[in-house]
């Protein structure tokens, strides 16, 4: 009895090891990395009165906790919470800055340089940050396409190639359009009157966000859309669907933001 007890203890770790992530799951960097940071940032500021400089310490704790966790056991940096660590730090050593107007303008191209940055680096490493935030539009919590997934990052896949260069692609279109945001708000700050670029520069964002989610949807997220609908139904095998549908996945990504 003591024998089947243990083997059905260890069927239940290997069934829990090889279970595909859930929809929570994979939303979970997201929300652990991204919200909570930013979100610990405001309720620091407006909720409990802190000052700039302190909220944005507080806040970068626990990303600094976890990419030293990550580096601890997985000997590996946590991407997405070192680079919020990183935009954090970089708002910390800015927040001394004061005087002149044009330069307090232009400091705020300094943290979407960092984001930038940091996203262009994780491509040439092979290991595309924007991907985090992408996926979990795609798999939709769905084991089947969780698989499908995971063949196609691999190279388990006949479209893996393919699959890995849109997913390079998308993270190199934000990384891109961030640095342009960038250096356009930087030389805007020096050359344009200072009033006029007061609301200018929150205009410049809106329309750089919404043009890299036109262009990144169109040259990365349906041709992976339609990959990955592809190799799940190749492995179920059911007919594969057309490209159209893949405007469900890019409607939802941009929903989020």
């Amino acid at each position: 009895m003591t024998k089947n007890t243990g083997n059905q203890v260890q069927d239940s770790r290997h069934q829990d090891q090889h279970r595909p992530p859930s929809a929570l799951e994979n939303f979970k960097p997201l929300l652990i990395d991204v919200a909570l940071p930013l979100g610990s940032y405001y309720v620091f500021k407006e909720a409990f009165g802190m000052s700039t400089f302190a909220a944005l310490a507080w806040s970068s704790v626990g990303p600094a906790l976890r990419t030293v966790w990550s580096l601890v056991r997985k000997r590996s940096a946590n991407g997405l919470a070192l680079l919020i660590l990183t935009v954090n730090v970089v708002g910390l050593a800015l927040s001394f800055v004061a005087g002149d107007p044009r330069l307090m303008l232009a400091k705020d191209g300094a943290v979407s340089s960092t984001v930038a940055l940091g996203i262009l680096v994780s491509v040439a490493l092979g290991r595309p940050m924007m991907t985090e935030g992408m996926k979990p539009f795609l798999v939709k919590g769905d084991p089947a396409r969780e698989g499908a997934w995971q063949r196609l990052t691999t190279g388990a896949a006949a479209g893996s190639a393919d699959f890995r260069s849109k997913e390079r692609l998308f993270s190199l279109v934000w990384g891109g359009a961030l640095l342009i945001e960038c250096v356009t708000r930087v030389v805007g700050a020096y050359t344009i009157p200072v009033d006029t670029m007061v609301w200018l520069g929150g205009v410049l964002m809106a329309v750089v966000m919404v043009g890299t989610f036109v262009v990144s949807g169109a040259v990365a997220v349906v041709p992976m859309e339609y990959l990955l609908s592809e190799e799940t139904a190749v492995k179920s095998g059911d007919p594969v669907e057309p490209m159209g549908p893949t405007q469900d996945s890019r409607s939802e990504l941009a929903a989020a933001v």
